[in-house]
């Protein structure tokens, strides 16, 4: 299937990106790279491989991987916050990112 230029600005609108009219003739063909290379999974033969536990199938679904929910003592908020780089108000401050 051939990547074009449409598909790479569809994926740049899904994620929130901005990208030029010169990204998208760079892009293209990288991401069409990418999808080859992993389009040759398709010619392995799995017949003999099982398949692996977890997900939708049956035998995943008859795994149990639920753990009890138990209750343990936690550090609490002022050694917590002892530990913290840049505390304020009981609160972690972080750097502003939007």
């Amino acid at each position: 299937m051939p990547i074009t230029e449409a598909d790479v600005a569809k994926v740049a609108q899904l994620a929130h990106m901005e990208i030029t009219p010169a990204e998208l003739k760079v892009f293209a063909p990288q991401m069409a790279e990418i999808v080859s290379y992993v389009e040759q999974l398709n010619e392995m033969d799995t017949a003999n491989v099982a398949p692996a536990l977890g997900g939708l199938t049956p035998a995943g679904e008859a795994t149990d991987s639920a753990r009890d929910d138990i209750v343990s003592p936690s550090l609490g908020q002022a050694t917590a916050l002892a530990e913290a780089p840049d505390a304020a108000a009981g609160h972690f401050r972080v750097p502003k990112i939007l």
